[in-house]
């Protein structure tokens, strides 16, 4: 009997050492992909030692596309605010139609906002949105349109419901009514359908919303430990943000309750072709002040 313990209490201690083993491993792997994608600005620097894990939080999502159109390559094709509030446990979305005409600080300009991270990276497209919203942005995270296929296929695919059914891309990808699981071509193409959309970019903006949060749930979940690893590797190669190790940490925690549960918030706006022949998203002074309201309150600042 004695000796039956002894070897029972050894096996335990082997896999005890063994799970701490590989606990400190994944922890390194962690510790090393976020030192690869961190790339503050001299904003987010400063604002690091202000900013706690109990406070509100925004970050400013931006997925990045690398085809060149109307001259300009490496534009945010997804441009999303997100504001954290940890006490109320609480997360509210908005998409920012790409081809909202705003000024692109920095530049100098007034054109499609999805134009400023090209010109000037995350803090020309950082301090654009801040222009515009009159909303302070704390972080951002961008992830190319490469990666973002990556990590869906890494996730093994992530659930949509769809509202209607259509095709997109010369009906080379068809999105019956309903829920299904899109993989990472599918996914893409879903987020960037608009002409055969009835609701147009309104929908497509939906759809991003959809997505997103989808990709945030999957990502919570126990299992995604199995596939650590190649996601990680993923957005290593894939992502940029200011966001520390611990504000990842100490954030995904407290708000993990909140993901599926998100107050999504719609901009309306008013399309029309200007002076120069293009077509732009133009968001009038009345709804730029009620969301400049919505999103204030959800971070505790006064209007």
């Amino acid at each position: 009997m004695k000796k039956a313990m002894k070897i029972a209490a050894l096996v335990i201690g082997v896999l005890f050492l063994g799970v701490i083993g590989y606990t400190l491993y994944l922890f390194s792997l962690v510790t090393e992909t976020v030192n690869r994608i961190h790339n503050p600005t001299e904003e987010s620097e400063k604002n690091e030692t202000q900013i706690s894990s109990v406070d509100p939080m925004s970050v400013l999502v931006l997925g990045i596309d690398g085809r060149s159109d109307e001259g300009i390559s490496g534009r945010s094709d997804t441009m999303m605010l997100i504001t954290l509030n940890p006490n109320e446990e609480s997360i509210k979305m908005m998409s920012i139609p790409r081809d909202t005409r705003a000024e692109i600080v920095g530049h100098g300009t007034m054109e499609k906002i999805n134009h400023a991270y090209a010109y000037g990276g995350p803090k020309m497209a950082v301090d654009s949105v801040e222009k515009l919203l009159n909303v302070p942005i704390n972080h951002y995270v961008s992830l190319d349109m490469e990666g973002f296929k990556r990590l869906v296929d890494a996730l093994d695919g992530i659930l949509v419901d769809n509202e209607y059914e259509f095709s997109s891309h010369n009906h080379i990808y068809h999105f019956p009514e309903g829920e299904q699981i899109l993989n990472g071509e599918e996914a893409l193409a879903y987020t960037r359908t608009r002409k055969e959309d009835p609701h147009g970019i309104a929908g497509r903006d939906a759809r991003q919303r959809e997505v997103v949060e989808s990709m945030m749930k999957e990502g919570s979940q126990f299992s995604t430990i199995l596939r650590i690893e190649e996601i990680l590797d993923i957005l290593g190669d894939s992502v940029q943000t200011d966001l520390t190790l611990g504000e990842i940490w100490d954030y995904q925690s407290k708000i993990r309750s909140s993901i599926g549960t998100m107050d999504e918030i719609q901009m309306e706006y008013d399309g029309a072709i200007l002076d120069d022949g293009l077509w732009y998203a133009i968001v009038s002074d009345e709804e730029i002040s009620q969301i400049r309201r919505e999103f204030r309150e959800h971070l505790g600042l006064d209007d």
